[in-house]
This record gives structure tokens, sequence and C-alpha cells, in this order.
């Protein structure tokens, strides 16, 4: 502004110098010859140049005058711009420049304010997860936030200017209404730089303002993989097996269900097979849930590979299987293919599974119903196979059965049992009966097997065959356990105090129990109760009890023998323990199966093994007991191989205390012993033969 002035200045000054000295000499020529003719033009001109340096002198003094007022205005906009209100200025232009003073003022704080609130929104919404999209009414991008590039891949320039719609994938545009996406939240699909489509949460909101420039739209977009990750996990975890990935219970019954109402409809039939594993337990018992779980994954993927394609594999419950064949004809006889899928079902089954470099051999049952002869809804169906496959199973395992209405009422009785022998112990519904154990060598009773005996009003005596896995499904087998160590103790102290000699009383022990955490303590709470020494007892385990975790159950059988325990093996040879394995234990006795005994005499076989156990029994320094000894060839079989002791029918029924009690009396009286009569006459039939 300075400079502007300076330059003024000196072209005025420029010009009234020229003025002057064209005046001065015109004045001078005209003063010199006014005479002439040609004075008049002079003098003209002469007055022309005065007129013109009186012109020239009045502008120089307006500048002059004026040059001040605009140099004090110039300094003090100066000053106020350096920050400096403190300098007097003239008392004319004090209330201007106070006026100026203040309108810079707020200007400045009206920019600084400006600049804050711009960086602190910048900030505000880089700082949000979630993508943010500022627009103007009309769905163009104005502000896009860090976390908006991310998701996208794109830079915010790229963003800026582009409308909301271009971020949508394509499949999502069609159906995108500004209008109303700008009051709702919504689920749709944004596509990124890469192409990669990202389920995102997309919630719209209207900018309302006054000033038309700040009116628009902000939609925030959340990046919702994880949920629809975990959701898509939920609804498989709702209809498949996590373990063995096929269809649950639930999904195999909808399936099911579906094809049932086709199969009406069509006028076809539907086979279901229900498969359920033999001893399954003894395999969690063994070798620990993780080994059972890989079985089951690993029998999951034989019956998948067993049967057609389009046939539904499904896990209704721990080792229980089914599936089912549609589209059957229903004017043959389907129960030829059928049988035939069965038989290949366990032919897959039961080959060997490897555990932990153990080779394991289990086998199945199954059960078979058709629709619509034995039922026409997916609940009977199934439960028609469950029996058929029950009654499988009662035969042995191994094998299948087609469902009959027989079985049904017989699952029924199951059912029905297992839930009266909750009440058996509280209405004193059991009772023990006794075996005898007889000396081969003398005929004499050297103690018995206490036998559990369920007496049902109304049904009759329920074999142990029957109830006892009822009981060990349902956890009562604890329970019934201590029941029948105490009632044993009783009868033992009863037949002391009426002069009887017992011998040693034997009582079968289940896994379950040995398995109970608190066993030991509560055998020597019952002996204590009771005043009875131990060493009257021994526990009768099976070889499949002894094999589970062989080293924890060690320990629990070198405690039971450190009490006076006596310890033998429950039917012996069905199982799969091995010499060495036995040698482990405190073994004192052996029992050979029933099994074996019954056929000795007519199968080589048989008669091998029996003579083996016996054999191997004695080397090791065990008594050796035969079980199921029912005929006196089978008696004769024995005492010629050197078998010690006999259990059996020809020995007489299982009797009460107080029928064991009067052998005992007779016995202890000085009499000739019970069963020798059985000897002679094996000696005479021996001699005969």
């Amino acid at each position: 502004m300075t400079a502007a002035t300076s330059r003024l200045k000196y072209a005025i000054a420029s010009f009234l110098v020229v003025l002057l000295a064209a005046g001065a000499v015109a004045l001078l020529f005209t003063l010199r010859h006014a005479q002439d003719a040609r004075s008049t033009w002079f003098l003209a001109l002469a007055l022309a140049a005065g007129a013109g340096l009186l012109a020239a002198a009045l502008m120089w003094r307006a500048l002059t005058h004026l040059q001040q007022p605009l140099y004090s205005l110039i300094r003090s906009a100066e000053r106020i711009g350096q920050g400096d209100y403190s300098r007097p200025v003239e008392v004319q232009r004090r209330e201007v420049v106070g006026e100026l003073q203040q309108a810079l003022e707020r200007l400045r704080g009206h920019l600084r304010q400006s600049t804050i609130n711009k960086s602190y929104l910048h900030s505000l919404l880089n700082s949000m997860t979630d993508a943010v999209f500022l627009t103007s009414p009309d769905g163009v991008i104005k502000v896009a936030n860090a976390a908006s590039c991310k998701l996208l891949g794109f830079s915010e320039e790229e963003l800026l200017n582009r409308s909301i719609l271009a971020v949508l994938d394509e499949r999502e545009r069609t159906d995108f209404d500004l209008q109303q996406a700008a009051h709702e939240t919504r689920e749709t699909l944004v596509r990124t730089r890469s192409g990669q489509t990202i389920p995102v949460s997309f919630t719209g909101s209207r900018i309302d303002s006054d000033d038309p420039q700040f009116q628009g739209n902000i939609f925030v977009a959340r990046n919702i993989t994880d949920r629809k990750r975990a959701e898509r996990r939920i609804r498989y975890l709702a209809r498949y097996d996590a373990l063995t990935k096929v269809p649950n219970r639930m999904q195999f019954h909808h399936v099911l269900q579906q094809t049932i109402a086709r199969a009406l409809r069509s006028g076809r039939v539907v086979a279901v097979l229900y498969l359920d594993m033999d001893r399954f337990k003894e395999v969690n018992d063994t070798f620990g849930h993780g080994a059972g779980d890989r079985v089951l994954e690993v029998l999951a993927e034989r019956l998948t590979r067993a049967v057609p394609r389009e046939t539904v594999v499904g896990r209704l419950a721990g080792d229980e299987f089914a599936l089912f064949v549609d589209a059957l004809p229903a004017d043959a006889d389907n129960r030829g293919p059928i049988a035939q899928l069965a038989r290949a079902l366990l032919t897959e089954v039961s080959r060997p599974f490897q555990l932990n470099q153990h080779e394991i051999f289990l086998t199945a049952s199954v059960g078979i119903a058709f629709c619509p002869r034995d039922a026409e809804n997916v609940i009977d169906l199934i439960r028609n196979a469950d029996a058929a496959m029950y009654y499988s199973k009662q035969n042995g395992g191994n094998t299948f059965a087609f469902y009959s209405p027989e079985m049904n009422a017989a699952a029924v009785e199951r059912l029905m049992l297992k839930s009266k022998l909750r009440r058996a112990l509280e209405r004193d519904e059991l009772e023990i009966r006794y075996q005898p154990k007889v000396d081969l060598r003398t005929g004499r009773v050297s103690g018995a097997e206490a036998l559990l005996r369920w007496r049902l009003p109304g049904h009759g005596d329920i074999p142990p065959s029957q109830f006892i896995p009822l009981a060990e499904e349902t956890n009562l087998i604890l329970d019934i356990g201590e029941w029948v160590l105490n009632r044993v103790c009783l009868d033992y102290r009863q037949m002391q105090a009426q002069g009887g000699d017992p011998g040693r009383i034997s009582l079968n022990l289940s896994l379950k129990q040995l398995r109970q955490a608190s066993f030991i303590l509560r055998c020597r709470s019952v002996f204590r109760r009771h005043h009875v020494s131990p060493t009257a007892f021994e526990l009768e385990i099976t070889e499949t009890t002894l094999m589970a975790d062989p080293p924890r159950t060690v320990r629990l059988l070198d405690e039971l023998y450190a009490m006076g325990l006596h310890l033998s093996i429950d039917d012996f040879g069905t199982g799969y323990s091995s010499l060495s394995a036995l040698q482990q234990f405190p073994i004192g006795t052996l029992k050979i199966d029933p099994s074996f005994v019954r056929d000795a005499t007519d199968d080589a076989g048989d008669a091998t093994i029996v003579r083996t156990i016996i054999e191997m029994g004695r080397s090791l320094g065990m008594e050796v007991i035969a079980e199921g000894v029912e005929s006196q060839a089978q008696l004769q079989f024995l005492r010629i191989h050197g078998c010690h002791y006999g259990q059996g029918r020809l020995f007489g029924e299982a009797s009460t205390v107080g029928e064991l009690l009067a052998l005992l009396a007779k016995q202890v009286s000085g009499a000739e012993a019970p069963f020798v009569h059985l000897l002679r006459d094996d000696a005479a039939a021996s001699r005969s033969a």
C-alpha cells in the first residue's frame, strides 16, 4: 500500500514539473512579443499554462493533505495485524480503528473455532471402528473416515464424490432406496477394491439443517463377518453332530419326516436301520472318552462309505446311529436287499479299530423297520427299529433283526423294569441266593457265590442278566452293590452264629463299583460295622473290568488284597487279557466261563480251552473253578484234568441262606460230605466206560 502511494506521488510530481516549465516559457514569450498578431494565441497559451499551474498546485496540496491520513490508516492496520493494540492513534481515527480491531478479533476467533471443530470432527470420525460415510442429499460421498477406507481398500480421495451405491455389491444396488436407507438399519454386502464381498450392517440417518450446505445423510457400515460365521456355525451345530459330521437326531428326524411324506404320496417304501455298538462302554472305560470319540468318528466314516451316496446317516445319541433307504418298491419283498445292506454294515463295523497302537474289535446290533408296514410316522418308525435293535443285542449282538410287534412289547417291559428297579431297594424286593462251591476232590462245600435276585411282585423272579444292565445304565449298581455287601455280611454272621462254616463267600464286582472313588473306604466301613474279616470274602472281577486302565486297577486291587480280600477273574477266557498282563494282578482264582464247560465233552476246541486254563492256573499257583457244571460227564472231564472246584446245577440250584446253612451244618457235624456221592457216581461211570 505504501509503494503504490509513492508511485502516485512520483507521477503527479513529474506532470506538475512539465506543466510549470511549459507555462513559464509561454509567459516569457508573450511578454516579449505582445504586439505581434500572434500575441493573442500566446496569451491564451499563457493563461492555460497558468491555469494548469494553479491546478497542479491545488492537486499537490490535496495529495499532501490526504497522504497523512492514509499513512496513519496503513500504520494502524499494520499494528493491528501484528497484534499491537496498545499504541495511541489519532483522536479522529480512534472509533474507526477500535471497530476495526473488534472486527478483526471476531474474525480471528471464528477462524480458530472453525479450525478446532473441523479437526475434532475429523479425529472423531477416524477413531471409529465402523465405516462412516457423510453424503449429500443425493447420496454423493463428501466425507469417508479411515475405517471405511480400510474396509473397502480405497483411499479417501478415491471415495469422495462417488455415489454411496458404488460401495455396494452389484446385487444389492437394484433394491437400494436412498430415501428409505437413510431411515433404517439393514444387512447388505459391500464390495472391496479386490472384488471381495463383505457382509455389513448398514445404518442410515438424515442430517437436517436450515443451511442447505449442511444437509445430507450419514451412513454407518459395521463389518458382521464374524457374526455371520458364528450364525452359520450355530445353524450347523443345531442340525449336525459336531464329532461325526453327520446329521444329529433333530435333523435326521426332519429329513426322515419329509421322506416319509413323499413315500406315502408316491406309494413307495422307506426302510430305517437302527445301529448300536455292542459293549462300546468298555472302550470308554478302558481307553478313555477320547479313544471312544475317535471310534465314533471312524464308525461314521465307515457307515457313510458302506451305503449308497443318497442314503442319509445320522447319529441319534452316544453310540447309536440310524440310516434310511427310500424309494423302495411297494410290490416287492424288500427284506432281501435290506438284509444284504445290514450284513455289509456289520462287516464294515467289525473291522478292527486302531487306538493308540492297540487293535480293537467291535461289533454292532442292527434293528430294521419299514414304512408304512411297521409305522407311518417318524417317532413310531424309529422306536420300532430301536426295539428290533435291542432284540438283536439280547441275542448276542453282531446281528440284525426285522421288527415285529412282540419286540415292542419287550421294549415297553424293559422301560417299565428300569422304572421299577429304582424302587426295588426301598420295597425290599431284592434278595441273595447262594450257589455252593464244591471241592471236586472231596465233595465238600468250600464256599459259595452270592447271587443277586429280584423278586418283582406280579412278575416273579427277574434274572440278573435282565436287570443288572439296567442298573448299570442308571448308576443304581452302586447302591445295589453296597446293599449286597451289607446283606452278605449279615448272612455270614448268621451262619457263623448257628455253627456253620461258610468258607469263602464270593461277590461280583462291577467296573462302576471299582471306579467309585470311595469304594475301598466303603468296604472297610462295612466289614468293620459287621465285625467280619475281609479274608472270608472273595471279589470276582471280569477280564474286561480287570483290563480297564490296568495301572490304576493294579493299585486298587493291591489295596483290596492288602485288606485280606481274595480276588478272582470271572468268566475267564471270554476277554482279551494276556498272560503277561494277568501276572501283574494279585489274582488267586480263575473261573472258567460256563460256555466252555458246557461243550467241553463234545467240542474238541472247548475241551482244549478248558484244559489250557486249568493247566495255566495250576502252573501260576491259582485255584481253578469251573462254572456251569450240569452233567456227570462234565464233572468227570474236570476231575480228570485236575480242576479244583466246580459250581452248577449238578450240585443243586442256588439256595437261600437257610438252605446253605443246613448243608454246612451237616458237613460240620462229621457226616458225609454233601456231594461225595456224585464223585462215587463219577468213578463208577469212569470204570464202566
